[in-house]
């Protein structure tokens, strides 16, 4: 299952998964960060990993020289969503950092003269909008707030390829459950101090994944070549946000049962409140129909396997 994979956020959480996932394929795989020190550091036991550095490779010109001797393209860079408190700015630069780096990759992909067979691009369930109790597949329709928006011109500007006969997927990802990074060790504060419990209302959606899931389906894509356009990278089990915390509670051995109020998640992170009040109900339609079989695609197995890790 040897490949050539070009891979950009291969140091955030999801990154670091099928880096090493893929190196244990026999992949041979370059990385592209503004980190390399960093890089270094955390694939340090891979003989197999190039790493360079963005700043040499910020015009199409230079990343097509990359992306010439490349079978496949894994675009995961932007910044954390829920990593500052939502304002203009901030969401300027949520929006530049996923749409810029695809845009140049595309434009990259458009002066190479060897094209690669695949571009796996990230994306997110937040395409859908807010949508309450309908269950989303990847024919659904999108929806209009700032994260849908901001989902359907990634994605488009990640199709461009599909020109140069490139077939091209589009993750769109879940909340990823992870013990030391991601949404979950968040989502655990509360707990530990005997204050957790749901956000709002409670009744919205969480369309979750657990790490090693993800880090499956994203190489289960790589490899499938039946596996085109959007992609739900979710588990075919949501759970409603009260269902989740008590589940958490009850893995955690700690009580759920102080509800945060709409107000209160407004004033802390902003416009961002809305998409945690909201959420989706996202289905993986696509991937199982193409037969991946998901590990854990019940929460309190998933959280259960997570939590017990020392």
């Amino acid at each position: 299952m040897e490949k050539r994979i070009l891979v950009t956020g291969a140091t955030g959480l999801i990154g670091k998964n099928v880096v090493n996932e893929l190196c244990s394929k026999g992949s041979f795989l370059k990385i592209l960060t503004y980190n390399k020190d960093k890089a270094k550091e955390i694939f340090k036991k891979h003989y197999t990993i190039q790493i360079y550095d963005w700043k040499k490779f910020e015009d199409p010109f230079s990343l097509s020289g990359l992306i010439n001797e490349t079978d496949c393209i894994i675009n995961l860079a932007g910044e954390n969503i829920s990593g500052k408190r939502w304002n203009k700015k901030f969401k300027e630069k949520i929006y530049s950092s996923r749409i810029n780096m695809t845009q140049l990759i595309s434009e990259s992909i458009r002066f190479s003269k060897n094209k690669p067979e695949s571009l796996i691009n990230a994306s997110g369930v937040g395409i859908y909008g807010f949508r309450g109790e309908e269950i989303l597949t990847e024919d659904s329709s999108t929806g209009k707030d700032f994260l849908a928006r901001l989902c359907v011109d990634w994605e488009s500007e990640a199709l461009k390829s599909v020109q140069y006969d490139v077939r091209v997927v589009t993750l769109r990802t879940g909340i990823v459950l992870d013990k030391n990074e991601g949404a979950l060790n968040k989502l655990m504060t509360p707990f530990k101090y005997f204050a957790g419990g749901y956000q709002g209302s409670g009744k919205q959606w969480i369309s979750w994944i657990h790490i090693k899931d993800i880090t499956s389906l994203i190489c289960f894509a790589v490899f499938n070549k039946n596996i085109t356009g959007a992609l739900n990278v979710s588990t075919p089990e949501p759970v409603t946000n009260k269902k989740f915390s008590i589940v958490l509670g009850e893995v955690l051995g700690k009580p759920s049962y102080l509800p945060v109020p709409s107000f209160v998640l407004k004033t802390i992170v902003g416009e961002f409140a809305d998409n945690l009040l909201h959420g989706q109900k996202a289905f993986p339609s696509k991937a199982l129909e193409n037969g991946f079989s998901f590990e854990f695609p019940y929460l309190k197995d998933a959280l259960q396997n997570i939590l017990s890790k020392a």
